[in-house]
């Protein structure tokens, strides 16, 4: 049981650090090795022209958070961003497949296809600008293209208060 009790609270406390926001990463310095050993292997790593990669770090779907952390040829970290945060939101245009949202994105939460429309809907739980409700960011596409972004608010269950699926 306290072994139990140890493991959740060393789980909660790495929560609390973000690879963005983590003053143990340093640009330049911090090599893959040393972000994995914090924050453990990523959903998905994506090759890049440069010959660096990106690691992807998704909290889909009850997260609101998508770190993308590159790294360049050299193995070394470049930067990392929050592919949800607004600007991340506002990289997505028209016209875009479904790889390139990804790519920007991170992994999706849902998936859904409107048959009467031919859309195909993929949505990410995201920040809401104010408290009361969740949001959800949705990108529609139609012949395996963007066609148009939304957002959907996520009101609380009142038969499960404080819980937003």
């Amino acid at each position: 049981m306290r072994l139990a009790a140890l493991a959740f609270c060393i789980a909660l406390l790495a929560g609390c650090a973000t690879p963005d926001r983590d003053a143990r990463l340093q640009p330049g310095s911090s090599r893959e090795a040393d972000i994995v050993a914090l924050y453990g292997a990523p959903v998905r790593v994506w090759p890049e022209a440069d010959g660096g990669r990106t690691l992807e770090y998704s909290s889909q779907p009850m997260g609101r958070h998508a770190y993308m952390v590159r790294l360049g040829a050299d193995g070394r970290l470049q930067g990392v961003v929050d592919g949800l945060s607004p600007a991340g939101q506002a990289r997505i245009e028209p016209g875009m497949t479904p790889e390139q949202v990804s790519r920007l994105l991170g992994h999706e939460r849902t998936r859904v296809f409107f048959r009467n429309s031919g859309e195909d809907v993929w949505d990410w739980t995201v920040e809401p600008d104010q408290v009361g409700y969740g949001l959800r960011f949705n990108v529609h596409f139609k012949d395996g293209v963007v066609v148009r972004m939304t957002h959907s608010m996520v009101f609380p269950s009142r038969r499960f208060p404080g819980f937003d699926d």
